[in-house]
């Protein structure tokens, strides 16, 4: 049987003359932070301390002893070495690689003596490699597409540069004779209730072992298959019957099935693989209609609206990624009701463990290969290196049920087409081939029951524009730069694969980043940690908008830039929801962040959540409620995901602003399963248009839609009045409840617990009350908080 021996211990790094102790994994910035060598790159401004980090090289060394176990081979096996690497044992040398992306292996049979890997600079071996190919447009000024390594570790508009190098992922000794599993790859089917696992297998010999013959045998829920192997390559085939789909969360359960293969001789057993798997079947529905071209997910038969998140590399410093706080995240990411997680093409193929916690919560993963904002040349040594690279994570990832999509790159298609790109090339190759040709054909040949699309956005063909909203994919991206939120009613997408406002984290992320400075929107420190271009003021143009720029009170500027982004995702998604099943899913840039900064996500890099994942939370929830602009007046959407009828009476009152009720309108209503009812709201409950005075609410089975004919600076609030209460909940050491009542109209009510304590959360995001309502806020984490304290960290909209 197969001996693994990990080699997580043990190794040193060389720095000026001196030993260092060394994690692997790991990288050497996370070696030299622990050493006290380098400042935190995520504090204050010390990024710009650090880049002379990543203009070196670096020796990693550690003693590997000679193995005598009586098996024929020894191989050393890095999973992943970031990027540019020379391995050497006893002075001779291994290997080379250029790849961080791959894993590797080379045979030490008989072999000891001291193993070094020494990392060159990333940046010289792209220089180096922009020598050779020639120069390509880049939407960033990094060399990031002549080197196969995570794009954004080279700087991106929400991320540090920081350049890592070293062995990222884990390294091992694995010894074994006679033959081993080279290659697994499980295509997995279902028909009805009847699944199959049909195990591709690959086979690597001994050279005494290349005449045997060779057993696979394969358990799947007790079911048991053989096979017998005679050459390098063996099928076994597994039929199970009555088994159960899996589904994505929110429309069933996700049952995960064992897969046990061993590999025997006349010996014995001699290699094992196992991994988890699921039955559904997933399809991308991409027809023709009369609204163009479009693309839907249909999961085991049933249309999905796909209410998803896009994800970048939890850290800067990827290696740091711990199983546990990859589930801590994606937990976070399930409660917004998420129900698609988009892996973003300037990151990484994320690590097993992120797979897996998608495979339990239901979360459906969309895959980039890894290509972004660049024109990439398709030239050697690329070429080979791009190849290899999606042959090694296609066959790693697809036993996966929850990855449901390849996607070819990240906007590269559009850049192309829009970025003066074309004339820039002048006929140079600029990673087209990758997308039409290379990648769909890896994948047809090796995952050929998942889909696969060329690009985000691509429109299907270039007949028409990559970006075209009318068919496939679409970027909403001249909202956030140009335009005002609400301008994402003016069309309806196919798919909206990105889109985003921005806002800053949680005062508490702020002071740990940034202690000791005097916060202020342009102060050193926050615009240090703002990395888009113009984005400041681009966040205060949405400020200024709807409620006017308040100066030199930076808790109120913080405050209602968590709101805008809030209400302009929300304002996104509640117009694309209630013209489902036209457009077919909108998946929000971005669930996360690599560090703390003021940028697109719901999640902040300290994971504290933003008012954007409550928001998420109830604009992606099952039944969504919403109030429409029509062309004669609101009309009143009811969506309904789920599996049930949504059946409910709509209350709709039309208000004044000094807390009155001039209308009330009871409406019986039905919204049958996965559709969208719309409804007209009755002429007397409708705002006049252009009133300062009058605002329209619905409520329905607890969910609240509002509408305000004029924008928030023109509109008469009154000034907000409320009475805090504090109760203490029984049997919980932490935990409060605040109470609040409102004795006039309150929008958008913000308890910012993280003001209390760095480790405090609420249950609630924004809350909007009417006159004579009560509304409880349960707090965890801060339970010496007074009220008094809790009143200075409640926040709500005030008049103009």
């Amino acid at each position: 049987m197969k001996d693994i021996t990990q080699l997580g211990e043990g190794w040193h790094l060389a720095h000026d003359g001196v030993r260092l102790p060394a994690e692997v994994p790991g990288c050497v910035h996370g070696d030299l932070l622990a050493a006290g060598l380098i400042p935190d790159p995520f504090i204050g401004l010390n990024e710009r301390e650090i880049d002379w980090v990543s203009r070196r090289s670096w020796t990693y060394t550690r003693d590997l002893r000679p193995q005598e176990d009586g098996h024929e081979r020894t191989d050393l096996v890095f999973d992943g070495l970031d990027t540019v690497a020379r391995i050497e044992l006893d002075g001779a040398e291994l290997g080379r690689t250029r790849n961080m992306h791959r894993g590797y292996r080379f045979d030490v049979t008989d072999r000891s003596g001291e193993l070094s890997v020494t990392f060159g600079s990333a940046y010289e071996e792209a220089h180096a490699v922009r020598e050779l190919t020639g120069a390509r447009p880049n939407v960033y000024p990094e060399p990031f597409q002549y080197v196969r390594k995570m794009a954004c570790s080279f700087g991106w508009d929400w991320g540090p540069t920081v350049v890592t190098a070293g062995m990222w992922r884990p390294v091992r000794l694995e010894r074994w004779s006679t033959a081993r599993i080279a290659r697994v790859r499980p295509l997995v089917t279902v028909d009805g209730t009847r699944g199959r696992v049909e195990l591709r297998v690959d086979v690597e010999r001994t050279a005494t072992g290349a005449d045997r013959t060779l057993t696979a045998q394969a358990t799947v829920a007790g079911v048991t298959a053989l096979a017998t192997a005679e050459g390098d390559t063996v099928t076994v085939v597994v039929d199970v019957p009555d088994v159960r789909l899996w589904w994505p969360r929110g429309h069933g359960e996700q049952p995960l099935y064992e897969v046990e293969l061993t590999l025997s001789d006349e010996s014995g057993r001699l290699d094992t693989w196992q991994r988890r798997v699921g039955f559904r079947t997933v399809e991308l529905d991409r027809g023709a209609d009369e609204h163009g071209t479009g693309f839907t997910f249909v999961v085991n038969g049933e249309r999905i609206f796909v209410r998803g998140v896009n994800w970048i590399p939890d850290d800067v410093l990827p290696s740091r990624i711990t199983p546990g706080r990859y589930r801590t995240r994606l937990e976070q990411t399930a409660d917004a009701n998420v129900d698609l997680v988009r892996v973003w093409g300037g990151g990484i193929y994320e690590d097993d463990a992120f797979y897996d916690t998608c495979d339990e919560l239901g979360l459906m993963v969309w895959q980039d290969f890894l290509f972004a904002c660049s024109a990439y040349p398709e030239e050697q040594p690329l070429r080979g290196e791009v190849e290899a690279e999606a042959r090694d994570n296609v066959v790693r990832l697809m036993p996966h049920p929850s990855l449901v999509l390849w996607n070819g790159n990240n906007e590269n298609l559009w850049g192309f087409r829009d970025w003066g790109w074309e004339d820039e090339l002048a006929g140079d190759s600029w990673g087209e081939g990758y997308y039409l040709g290379l990648l769909p054909r890896v994948v047809a040949e090796l995952d050929p029951t998942r889909a696969y699309s060329a690009g985000s956005p691509w429109s299907g063909s270039w007949d028409h524009h990559p970006n075209d909203p009318g068919h496939g994919t679409h970027h909403s991206w001249d909202v956030w730069n140009r335009l005002d939120y609400t301008e994402y009613r003016a069309e309806v997408p196919r798919f909206v694969s990105e889109f985003g406002w921005q806002a800053p984290p949680t005062l508490a992320t702020l002071r740990r980043a940034l202690p000791g400075e005097r916060l202020a929107p342009d102060s050193p420190g926050m615009l240090h940690h703002q990395k888009a271009a113009d984005g400041n003021d681009k966040l205060n143009r949405g400020i200024a908008r709807h409620f006017g720029l308040p100066e030199g009170d930076f808790d109120r500027w913080h405050y209602l830039a968590q709101v805008v982004q809030a209400r302009a995702i929300a304002t996104g998604i509640e117009h694309w929801r209630s013209h489902w099943p036209r457009c077919a899913g909108t998946i929000v840039w971005q669930i996360n962040d690599c560090w703390p900064v003021s940028s697109w996500s719901a999640i902040d890099g300290d994971g504290r959540l933003k008012p954007l994942h409550h928001e998420l939370r109830r604009v992606y929830a099952d039944r969504l409620l919403t109030l429409q602009p029509g062309a004669d007046g609101p009309v009143l959407v009811l969506a309904n995901q789920g599996s049930e009828p949504w059946t409910c009476e709509v209350t709709l009152r039309l208000m004044r602003a000094d807390g009155s009720e001039t209308a009330r309108v009871t409406l019986g209503a039905t919204a049958p399963p996965r559709e969208v009812v719309r409804l007209p709201v009755p002429p007397e409950a409708v705002p006049v248009d252009g009133s300062a005075k009058e605002y329209l609410v619905a409520d329905a089975d607890e969910l609240r839609a509002v509408h305000f004919p004029v924008r928030d600076r023109e509109f008469a609030y009154p000034r907000p009045r409320f009475d805090v209460a504090v109760e203490r909940v029984d049997g919980s050491g932490d935990t409060l409840d605040v109470v609040v009542s409102a004795h006039t109209l309150v929008r958008d009510l913000l308890l910012q617990a993280d003001r209390l304590s760095p480790h405090a959360h609420a249950d609630r995001g924004l809350l909007t009350l009417l006159p004579g309502e009560r509304t409880r806020i349960r707090l965890h984490g801060a339970p010496d908080a007074g009220t008094d304290a809790i009143r200075a960290a409640l926040f709500c909209v005030e008049p103009a």
